[in-house]
């Protein structure tokens, strides 16, 4: 067979065979699926990275892709006209929660076009956000992230407010936070340097995968070297001596690493908390 031949039809439906849900197979066998598809060239890398990332989407969890409360734009429910529009040229950002500050809850959102529209045509008159005011959509820390996709699709929404088990602002989760998951980063001409390391203020931190080790050391108080590699990547690569999958943990030099997200090449997100005290002797 010519390299510019497509494959056999019996291929292409071993492979269908395989995703199909009636006879889906172990994720192990689906992978091997994907990668003898994109061997083969039935689908192309790119492709083969969306495919395993919509369904890690289904086992990560709306904690895991949040922006935490502590990184949160909210806008005070007593502001001003001027300080409304200076929190929106500051942040670039869309959507907006407007917050009660005494009751600390989330009143609804209101979006960035609302407020020039109204200075396009009353340029003098004070904006009054409850009458643009649309309804917050709320979920749990713990709701599948596929879960939300399918009920912004639902409600049409871009934006949903994260609570915790007591019913508190936890963080808020957007469409783009969850779609980043399946085609990778999207950025645009506002976006800025997101940080490498993000503190959710319980214990557990999120960490680009790609952070070098003397940012980490920095950050954590740490002393971790070493001469094979300098990313947190390479740490964790190295301690599992494989590339591991998505939500495997492992315990090294006093912290516990979770993947969160990966493909078949490279690591891009990790959980990792600091191990009890307890458990820091293991590893010694």
């Amino acid at each position: 067979m010519s390299e510019d031949k497509p494959p056999s039809r019996s291929f292409l439906s071993k492979i269908f065979d395989k995703l199909s849900p009636k006879t889906l197979k172990p994720r192990a066998q689906l992978m091997q699926a994907l990668e003898e598809a994109e061997e083969n060239l039935v689908i192309d890398p790119y492709s083969r990275s969306v495919i395993e990332g919509a369904l890690q989407v289904e086992s990560l969890k709306v904690r895991d892709v949040m922006v935490p409360r502590s990184k949160m734009i909210m806008i005070n429910s007593e502001a001003t006209t001027k300080s409304l529009l200076e929190i929106m040229v500051a942040s670039s950002h869309s959507r907006f929660p407007i917050h009660n500050e005494d009751q600390d809850t989330i009143l609804g959102v209101i979006l960035a076009k609302d407020l020039l529209a109204h200075l396009t045509h009353h340029q003098d008159d004070e904006f009054n956000y409850r009458e643009y005011l649309r309804d917050a959509l709320s979920v749990p820390e713990s709701k599948p992230l596929g879960s939300l996709l399918r009920e912004f699709q639902q409600n049409k929404s871009h934006m949903a407010i994260v609570l915790d088990e007591y019913g508190e602002i936890a963080g808020l989760v957007t469409l783009e936070d969850v779609i980043e998951q399946i085609v990778g980063e999207i950025e645009d001409e506002h976006d800025k340097e997101e940080d490498n390391i993000i503190d959710y203020g319980d214990g557990r931190y999120l960490l680009q995968a790609n952070t070098t080790l003397n940012e980490f050391n920095e950050f954590f108080d740490s002393n971790i070297t070493s001469d094979d590699y300098d990313t947190v990547a390479g740490l964790v690569i190295s301690g599992f001596s494989y590339l591991p999958e998505q939500m495997s943990e492992i315990h090294l030099h006093g912290f516990q690493f979770k993947v969160l997200k990966t493909d078949n090449r490279r690591l891009h997100l990790l959980e990792v908390q600091h191990q009890a005290e307890e458990d820091k002797s293991k590893d010694k």
